[in-house]
């Protein structure tokens, strides 16, 4: 019951726009024509033939909108008979005419009918069968039957309209359900390399929605074709149906024909295309080898290999566009040439900051200052590398915060790398710290409880053997610093206070009492403080002195 009313519905509106045409719409009597080939006669939207010469102070144009004029008038009466329209025969200024009920509809000439290349009394007789023939169809086509038979076809092109919507309705909708069944299982995703740039799902939303546009298109064009179709049966408006269509063949000519020009394009663009193609799979063939250590150069490292491989691959495709541009569809156009200028300063307006991070991204690549996974200070920020993009790096501090810095801020920096030389040259990291002892403590004692406390600490190793040093004799007291290799660069926190628990045990098993002991100016009735192994045996403490 609804389909129903859909199409009734369109019925009616169809017939409304059709009644109401007359209105918006009527033959059009103007004459569009040249000099040299004539203006046509025109009636019921159809051109019976052309005037091509003027006759006395009427130009060929007025001529023909006159004798058009004087034709429907004469259709548009139906009290006149076919059989009134008669040719005149010759008089002595050469013409013929042809009358109806003695008025004149047309006058030929023997110009007209030299222009013609016939006689003058041949052209007459063709024209009068034209007239009559344009005349009966006209009449015929505005009887009461033919109207109804016209309101009939509507019906049934409106019945067909709905039959196709339907249709429409129902292939689309099931196309869409099946695309959502298919996408886990035969619906790819799209990947480069390791990186997914399309899911499954997001493909299929895409060919929905490009399915979706289909169905649009398919309505308009439907719809497009049925609206001059239905004015095709209504002689009011058949002229309008007719530029309907010639617009939609106009527009179909109009991209064919533009496709045909650009195939030569199209093919110059595909060997662009394909060139560039292979040039960027030899180029990753190369720099693969050379990641993977089967390919080397003296003075590059195989680090570089996929940051200048990007670096290529965006030049190879920079440089194709550039081959490609002048081969695009309307590239030559002012408005294509304006919108490129406009993006260009736009581009170059807002991206300073944005280029100034790239470049630092390259040239850190090149330096080699650090890897993923490092643990660097970089200003006051110590952490370990995490992330490493052309634009910033992203460092992971001891305390779980992620820090991110443009790398314009990073190639401005000091970057201190605690990893490198492990990693790099295989000799471990040295950690150091530093005690204050009094000179009472002898220092082989200071030294035997340092390494103790460094050969009890994980992640010291063995070898190299830690190492002490005095870095200073102050006034009062020694500072004893203790070196230690280390190949855990992550977790130097945890080294060195596992190291300072160790120190402090080792002290106090040693009767080490970890100060920096200060003294006064008086010496007298005070132990010295020159180790006990060093003084006599009978060594006594001064007493104080006291003179009178």
């Amino acid at each position: 019951m609804k389909n129903i009313l859909k199409v009734l519905l369109i019925s009616l509106i169809t017939l409304t726009i059709v009644i109401n045409s007359p209105f918006a719409y009527s033959q059009d009597t103007t004459t569009s024509g040249n000099k040299i080939d004539g203006f046509p006669v025109i009636l019921n939207d159809e051109t019976l033939f052309v005037i091509q010469k003027n006759t006395g102070s009427f130009s060929a144009e007025e001529r023909a909108e006159t004798i058009t004029n004087r034709l429907k008038k004469f259709a548009e009466n139906n009290s006149l008979s076919l059989d009134s329209l008669k040719i005149q025969p010759l008089n002595d200024t050469n013409t013929s005419t042809i009358v109806s009920d003695d008025k004149i509809l047309i006058t030929l000439t023997e110009e007209d009918a030299k222009a013609a290349g016939k006689t003058i009394q041949e052209l007459t007789t063709q024209y009068l069968e034209k007239i009559r023939e344009s005349v009966a169809q006209y009449r015929s086509e505005r009887t009461l039957q033919s109207r109804i038979l016209a309101a009939i076809y509507t019906l049934v092109a409106s019945i067909s309209i709905g039959l196709i919507f339907k249709i429409i309705n129902v292939i689309f909708p099931y196309s869409y359900r099946i695309i959502d069944r298919l996408q886990e299982t035969h619906i790819p995703g799209f990947r480069l390399q390791n990186i997914e740039l399309l899911s499954s799902q997001k493909v299929a939303k895409y060919l929905i929605s490009f399915l979706k546009f289909i169905r649009v298109v398919c309505y308009l064009t439907v719809f497009y074709v049925y609206i001059p179709l239905v004015f095709s049966f209504f002689p009011i408006t058949r002229g309008l149906s007719y530029k309907l269509f010639k617009y939609l063949f106009a527009a179909i000519q109009l991209t064919w024909l533009g496709f045909i020009n650009y195939i030569p394009n199209i093919f110059i663009i595909s060997l662009i295309i394909t060139i560039t193609y292979y040039t960027i799979r030899f180029t990753k063939f190369i720099f693969t080898e050379i990641e993977e250590g089967d390919l080397s150069f003296p003075g590059f490292y195989r680090e570089w290999a996929m940051p200048t491989y990007n670096i290529a691959l965006f030049l190879i495709i920079a440089l194709g566009l550039v081959f490609v541009f002048p081969y695009l569809p309307g590239s030559n156009s002012p408005a294509f040439r304006g919108v490129s200028v406009f993006l260009g300063i736009l581009f170059s307006l807002g991206s300073t900051s944005a280029v100034a991070n790239t470049v630092g991204g390259i040239i850190l690549i090149y330096t080699r200052s650090f890897q993923i996974g490092d643990r660097v200070q970089i200003g006051d920020i110590i952490g370990d590398v995490e992330e490493k993009t052309i634009l910033v790096t992203r460092i992971r501090t001891p305390k779980n915060v992620l820090v991110t810095l443009p790398n314009s801020t990073v190639l401005n920096s000091n970057v201190v790398n605690y990893s490198a030389s492990s990693r790099d040259t295989g000799i471990p990291l040295i950690l150091h710290t530093t005690i204050t002892l009094g000179y009472d403590v002898p220092w082989r004692k200071v030294y035997q409880a340092l390494l103790d406390a460094a050969a009890d600490t994980e992640h010291i190793l063995d070898q190299p053997a830690p190492f002490i040093l005095q870095t200073s004799l102050d006034d009062f007291y020694v500072s004893y610093e203790l070196n230690a290799y280390t190949d855990r660069t992550i977790k130097i926190p945890l080294v060195y206070s596992e190291l300072h628990e160790h120190i402090q045990d080792r002290c106090n098993e040693a009767d080490i009492e970890i100060l920096s002991p200060h003294y006064r100016a008086m010496r007298d009735g005070n132990q010295t403080t020159i180790p006990a192994n060093y003084l006599p045996s009978d060594y006594q403490a001064p007493g104080f002195r006291i003179e009178h």
